[in-house]
């Protein structure tokens, strides 16, 4: 069984399900607190995390299983690094909240690839204290993201992001003793989600 690392906390949903909201949100709460927190994101904002946004935007075209290498090249940098990654930052005694860890991995890149691969690469990584999931129909996501009116990135499809969603409620349905899957409905309004979240969190 993987470890869980204490004081990590992650976001996880679909395109447009709003996690990057919560991720601000829950940032500014616990600093108006007083508690140490960091605030992150995958694909990180470190080099092979720059050249994935270029993959997911369609800039830069390379295999599936390409894709899944690379985040997971990027998750090791992000957790390890001893300037900045997850770990040394709860060393410190901060909690990290990250939009994105490797439940996204499983949920996306298996799409297409061998998801026992995928699975493999991620092995090593520990799971977090807490999953934050903003459960939200696929519509509804395909419709705020088409409400921005950019460019959509390479996963921003329909029939995409339903598979997408099953593939969520396969691997949640199995998270180990110690992580926490806390699920919201994300229908309701950013401020009723934040209102859940911290009830749920004990913040």
């Amino acid at each position: 069984m993987k470890d869980v690392l204490k004081n990590f906390w992650v976001l996880e949903g679909l395109d447009g399900a709003g996690t990057t909201t919560q991720l601000k949100n829950l940032e500014r709460y616990m600093q108006e607190k007083g508690r140490p927190v960091f605030r992150t994101a995958e694909p990180t904002i470190y080099e092979t995390g720059k050249f994935i946004r270029r993959v997911l935007s369609g800039e830069v075209k390379v295999p599936q299983s390409t894709v899944a290498y690379l985040f997971a090249a990027d998750r090791d940098n992000h957790l390890e690094n001893p300037l900045y990654g997850i770990k040394s930052h709860i060393a410190k005694g901060e909690t990290v909240i990250s939009d994105r860890y490797f439940f996204s991995s499983l949920a996306y890149q298996s799409i297409g690839f061998d998801y026992s691969i995928i699975e493999q690469l991620n092995s090593r990584f520990p799971f977090p204290e807490y999953v934050l999931y903003v459960d939200t129909p696929v519509q509804d996501c395909i419709n705020r993201i088409d409400s921005r009116g950019n460019d959509k990135e390479i996963y921003e499809k329909l029939d995409y992001q339903l598979k997408v969603h099953d593939n969520y409620e396969k691997i949640f349905s199995k998270l180990p003793d110690g992580c926490h899957l806390i699920r919201v409905d994300g229908t309701l309004t950013r401020e009723e989600i934040f209102d859940f979240l911290v009830k749920e969190l004990g913040i």
